[in-house]
Formats: C-alpha cells, structure tokens, sequence
C-alpha cells in the first residue's frame, strides 16, 4: 500500500511517515514545496541506513493520489488542503492527526471548531471521503526513533466501519502499540480536545507521555 501526506515535512508527519515506512508501507511525503520534501526523505533514509525505507518526497499532488492519505498539515489548514484535492481523495481513506491547540501563558488550550473537530470539519470538506481521526496521541519524537516501541493505545474513530478496521490494522503493526475503535467521529472532538491535558503533562513533568488504557484485555486490535 502507499501511503502519502499532504504536509508531510512536519516533525509529526515525518515521524509518522518514517514509522510506516519502517513497517514495510510505501510512502510519500508531500509538501507544498516538493524538493524540501524530497530533502527530508533524504535525511532520513541517510539518518537510518539499517532500514530498507521506501520512502520518497513529492508535492501535495502527488501525495494525494496514493491509495491512503493522511493529513499532517497545521489544524488551521486542513480543510484548505484537502479542499484543494477532493477529487484525487473522493472514495479513500483520509486520516487526519491534527488537533486544535492554541497556548495560552504556560498551558495548551483545545479549541473547538464550528463543525466540532478537525476531523469533522474535514470530513464536510471532502464528503464522498473516508475520513478517519488517529494518531493524536503518539509522541512524534517516540514515532522517529526506530528500532523502539511506542507504548501507547492509538484510539480511532470513524463513521465507516471498514476505514476504522483498515488504520487499525496499520496501527498493529507498530510495535508498542495497540488499536482502539473510539466509535463515531463525532468522537474527534474529545480525542483531538484530550492532547492539551497530554501536552500539559509533558510540560510539567518533563517527560512524552501518551495513553495507555486499562481493563481492555484484547490487544489483537480494534473491535
């Protein structure tokens, strides 16, 4: 499978693409700027030499066109984006990984947008779309450090059922972590709301934390 992200050069996108691409996935990352994004694979693939990465660069549109797309662009652009590429994204699975924070002082702040989250809003934006909320939680600098696990629950939330069953079987492969059908994507809103309270724990103890959940005793994937 390929998977591409429309703004993929971030440190959470690029963490994100890295990891699948540790797990055997195909994928691109797209940016606006296709070189800075072609540079940032190259980096890399050169940073870990031992893994048979396939990873490339391109620009938004040729990460659109990839079987899955994740959005990995700023929350206050996401629905711009995919806007920009409905067709190429009409029929597939697109996941967003954004939340809306602002920081107000020393603390992270969730906002809620006029749909209700990022996932929903999207969702308006591209509707004969899959759109899927995951990842929100992992820690992108646990995400980059291959050869290590990410310890964390992934949850998911959607409004097509084999979307959901689709990402969660990606998730899986991720050593460390687990899959968790989160319901609906009227669901988004907490889960993307939920990274302030997750940001604010690193701040004050100086640590990456991410959410592990308790009295689930399957951790084959998400039911």
């Amino acid at each position: 499978m390929r998977i591409g992200f429309l703004g993929g050069t971030g440190p959470a996108g690029s963490a994100l693409g890295l990891r699948l691409a540790s797990v055997g996935y195909e994928v691109v990352l797209g940016s606006r700027d296709a070189d800075r994004a072609q540079k940032v694979c190259d980096e890399l693939i050169k940073k870990w030499p031992d893994f048979k990465l396939k990873l490339s660069g391109g620009d938004n549109d040729k990460a659109a066109k990839c079987e899955l797309v994740v959005i990995a662009t700023p929350w206050d652009s996401a629905a711009t984006v995919v806007n920009e590429h409905t067709q190429d994204l009409a029929g597939k699975i697109v996941v967003t990984m954004a939340n809306a924070l602002v920081r107000v002082g020393k603390e992270f702040q969730p906002l809620v947008p006029p749909r209700g989250s990022i996932a929903a809003h999207v969702q308006a934006e591209i509707p004969l779309s899959r759109v899927v909320a995951a990842f929100q939680h992992l820690p992108a600098t646990e995400l980059g450090r291959l050869g290590h696990d990410v310890d964390s629950d992934v949850l998911i939330c959607s409004d097509d059922p084999t979307a959901t069953a689709a990402v969660s079987e990606i998730v899986s492969k991720f050593p460390g972590c687990r899959p968790l059908n989160a319901g609906s994507l009227s669901n988004a809103l907490a889960i993307e709301a939920f990274t302030a309270v997750l940001l604010q724990l690193n701040v004050r103890y100086k640590t990456r934390v991410a959410p592990r959940l308790t009295g689930i005793p399957d951790r084959g994937g998400a039911a």
